[in-house]
């Protein structure tokens, strides 16, 4: 008769005997393994596909200038106009993908992405010329999405090999063309990529997410936490307003800022860096170039500044984009042990105190130690704050606070343009000071961040 009554209350208090994990915890057992380096170099080669589309801009621009006759303020346009898409877009895949999954949206932005990057190289006239972090176990993340800034850097140097190549024999416009093909070849990589099993959690479809965390633990040799996933649906996603709550208000404000500044101060190290070489802006530049290196014939002393770069101008662009690597292991270092606040509160104010150096007469050597450092630095930043953005967000809100930071930080990009290719070319000095300014700014605000991250499980709702 006893033994009846256990059985019966068994039967009635089920849970009392059921083991039960959530997303966080299947994926820290998981641990990291052959899927997260798939993952990792199929996500990090989209890398190399988006950096060859950014540096496109820098390489393009005297081309551009020269083959339609532009003024500044139009060169300038070019960019911000392609920012502009990037703003716009960042918002409207960033709801789309909070409401309807991270694998869904990330596939039509890149066939969108690459699509028109193809038809860009058509372009006649200057009119028409207008998922990673939620699958890595906690202590890996401050590891694993520095180093992805090795594919964003292979992507820039292969640009600009590609550059001092076809550009000066088949033209600017197959350059667009050839570096159109990573995008599109890419495109067949992502059937690999699952979709998000913590987006999957907050829709209520445990099930796929389950088969996910399985698929990964069979890669990884691994095996997944006993019991049931028991986190519940949260119908409430991706709304603006969550945003705004008194809880993450503070934190978003200061987050959109330090976006903004950053992408304003690293596309403005880019192009900065094309202007200074293609006007030969800096005094010793001026006096220490070699004749024998520049292509008078291509020069033309237009309003337009004509002039195509030089062979000794790729090599410097080489030089200091390799600088995007540079600080990596100090930023994982920092990321990881200072945290996510401070780190970038020291590397902010570094780039200030750079872009102030850049204004000091010197050698092409020393242009060139400059470039390399505010390069480092810029991306360094870019480091972080991806890191800590990702983090702070719960997953209910998570690609959408990313995606309006994602906009924020068009801004920047839309803004560096007019400061880096028509204000330093009348206030050289006013244009450095306004970058070093915006980049104190940001330091501030980093430093004055009310959540720090470091050690933080990622957060599942709001």
């Amino acid at each position: 008769m006893g033994t009846q009554q256990k059985i019966d209350s068994r039967k009635q208090d089920p849970q009392q005997e059921q083991k039960t994990f959530t997303v966080e915890e299947a994926v820290e057992t998981i641990g990291f393994g052959r899927f997260h380096i798939a993952l990792f170099l199929i996500m990090g080669s989209t890398g190399v596909a988006e950096a060859m589309e950014i540096m496109l801009i820098a390489v393009v621009s005297p081309l551009i200038r020269c083959e339609w006759q532009l003024n500044d303020w139009q060169v300038a346009l070019v960019t911000t106009m392609v920012f502009f898409g990037y703003m716009v877009f960042s918002i409207l895949f960033g709801l789309l993908a909070d409401r309807y999954g991270r694998w869904k949206i990330l596939l039509i932005s890149f066939i969108w992405g690459a699509y028109f990057s193809l038809l860009t190289s058509f372009s006649p006239t200057y009119t028409w010329l207008i998922i990673k972090t939620e699958f890595l176990p906690m202590k890996y993340r401050g590891f694993m999405l520095p180093l992805s800034q090795v594919f964003w850097l292979a992507g820039s140097l292969l640009i600009i090999g590609l550059a001092s190549v076809l550009n000066p024999t088949i033209g600017w416009r197959w350059l667009i063309r050839i570096a159109s093909i990573p995008g599109i070849i890419l495109i067949l990589a992502f059937k690999f990529i699952p979709e998000s099993a913590r987006y999957n959690v907050s829709t209520g479809n445990k099930e796929a997410a389950v088969a996910t965390l399985q698929k990964i633990a069979r890669l990884n040799h691994s095996a997944m936490p006993e019991g049931i996933l028991v986190e519940p649906a949260n119908a409430r996603r991706g709304r603006f307003r969550d945003l705004l709550d008194p809880k993450y208000l503070r934190t978003t404000l200061q987050i959109w800022i330090i976006w903004l500044g950053i992408s304003f101060a690293y596309y403005g190290v880019i192009l900065a860096s094309a202007e200074l070489l293609e006007r030969d802006m800096v005094c010793s530049l001026q006096t220490v170039a070699k004749p024998e290196l520049r292509d008078d014939s291509q020069e033309s002393h237009s309003p337009c500044h004509c002039r195509f770069f030089a062979p000794s101008d790729y090599q410097i662009m080489i030089i200091s984009t390799i600088g995007e690597i540079a600080l990596n292991p100090l930023n994982i270092l920092g990321i990881n042990f200072l945290g996510r606040r401070l780190t970038l509160s020291i590397t902010m104010g570094c780039t200030a105190l750079f872009f102030l150096l850049l204004n000091i007469c010197t050698t092409s050597s020393g242009l060139t130690g400059f470039l390399f450092m505010l390069r480092a630095l810029v991306a360094a930043n870019f480091n972080t704050i991806y890191i800590y953005t990702a983090e702070v967000y719960p997953t209910t809100m998570r690609a959408l606070g990313m995606g309006t930071s994602g906009s924020l930080c068009r801004v920047g990009a839309m803004v560096a343009p007019f400061i880096a290719q028509v204000l330093m070319s009348t206030s050289f000095l006013g244009a450095l000071c306004l970058f070093a300014g915006v980049c104190g700014v940001c330091a501030i605000s980093a430093f004055t961040l009310p959540i720090e991250t470091k050690g933080r499980a990622l957060q599942q709702m709001k």
